[in-house]
């Protein structure tokens, strides 16, 4: 049993307590802590269930340092009381007061958390769920990333990221099979569970607050695997042998050096599956898969929505025409430059960014001279690797190694200062 805080240093502890998802949810230490504050802090939803029972109340606001500035003022002659949704010290205010006033003059009071709440209602253990908070932020990327990467997401909405707005992004991120469950007033007489697609929700009101709980479907059919990096050539749609091999893809992709919410050119882009991986490393980017011929355009177009590839847009194009409506590229990659390599360099450098990075595959010696030379021409520095991958093969009651063909993955980059 906890006691009636005293003062030390001539101040009396911050209490900061989480109410749960409602007052029912506090244990009597809680309650006999708020019955003796002085002061209580909360908003306005928390306070009405105490406000006849303490001296003095305070509804919270977006001015937090405000906050802390009365806090400050007054702990020195009142004992107060800080009330949070859920848990103080998930995604709530306990961390924001901690660091303004001190370690040692604020005392957390944890409690039960909206998504233990919301996984609770639906019998299911919530230890491997990929949380977000869009609460008075914009975490879009991150959004994007546990959306690819994670089977279920708990995500705190708010007025402006609501749930209909959160249908819209996954479609607009081509995330396929999501069920969207949403949490209205977790814990109120009016509380309510329900549960919608994409398509649907966008239609939909929903009372506040509330969460979101997001996930995949499951497929025991499923034919291809989940999206990762170094993917068999197999789990794509593509034309004979032209498509970049997972070994090469892998090395191709690191030469790339993608960042989140950089604008990548796919040129010569074949199936689509070099663009299709790097969307795993570049969140909130753009990419630009461009290719001449309809055929292997259908190609990419198909594995694109495979996959639910987010911001991959397919140009139909001869190079180097069609890049002039293409947005300015930060990364560049070339797996099939044909007869107009060299004049599709020269473009891509005079429209690379600031410290922008090309990446050129080829197999013959006489493109491996031209594109070392043509970047060079353009003010990039040049490294050269060359990939010679071996797979293995049966061979009777053992295996054998068969060499695939060599491919140079020639490395231009811009040095700007």
């Amino acid at each position: 049993m906890e006691n009636i805080k005293e003062k030390t240093a001539g101040s009396y502890p911050v209490d900061v307590i989480g109410l749960g998802m409602s007052p029912d949810d506090l244990t009597p230490t809680h309650l006999r802590l708020i019955e003796a504050a002085d002061f209580l802090v909360g908003g306005r939803r928390h306070l009405s269930s105490f406000k006849d029972r303490v001296p003095e109340t305070h509804e919270v606001t977006a001015d937090l340092k405000g906050l802390v500035a009365i806090i400050k003022k007054r702990c020195s002659r009142d004992r107060i009381v800080v009330l949070a949704s859920g848990d103080p010290l998930y995604y709530g205010i306990g961390a924001y007061l901690v660091r303004s006033l001190g370690r040692d003059q604020v005392r957390i009071h944890p409690n039960i958390t909206s998504v233990a709440a919301a996984f609770a209602r639906m019998g299911e253990p919530w230890q491997d769920v990929r949380v977000v908070s869009l609460h008075g932020r914009r975490s879009e990327e991150q959004l994007e990333q546990g959306l690819r990467t994670a089977d279920r997401l708990a995500v705190f909405t708010d007025p402006t990221a609501s749930p209909q707005w959160l249908g819209g992004f996954i479609r607009r991120c081509r995330i396929p099979d999501i069920q969207i469950g949403v949490f209205e007033r977790m814990g109120s007489a009016d509380e309510r569970v329900s549960w919608h697609t994409p398509e649907s929700i966008e239609v939909e009101n929903f009372n506040t607050p509330n969460m979101v709980v997001l996930k995949k479907a499951t497929h025991t059919n499923r034919t291809f695997p989940p999206l990762h990096l170094g993917m068999p050539e197999s789990a794509f749609d593509h034309q004979g042998g032209l498509i970049t091999k997972a070994e090469i893809r892998a090395v191709s992709l690191a030469r790339l050096c993608l960042r989140p919410q950089q604008v990548l050119w796919d040129l010569g882009a074949g199936s689509g599956a070099v663009s299709i991986e790097a969307s795993l490393l570049m969140p909130g980017g753009q990419i630009w898969a461009v290719e001449k011929h309809p055929d292997r355009i259908a190609q990419i177009l198909a594995n694109r929505d495979r996959f639910g590839v987010p911001h991959m847009e397919v140009v139909q194009a001869v190079l180097p025409k069609g890049l002039s409506r293409l947005p300015d590229p930060d990364r560049v990659f070339i797996g099939g430059g044909g007869r107009n390599l060299t004049e599709t360099i020269a473009v891509v450098c005079r429209r690379l960014t600031r410290n922008g990075v090309v990446v050129v595959n080829t197999v013959l010696m006489d493109s491996l001279h031209n594109t070392v030379r043509c970047l060079r021409e353009h003010g990039l520095t040049t490294d050269v690797v060359q990939v010679q991958v071996s797979r293995s093969q049966p061979l009777g009651d053992s295996d054998r190694m068969q060499a695939m063909n060599p491919v140079w993955v020639i490395q231009g980059f811009r040095n700007d200062r």
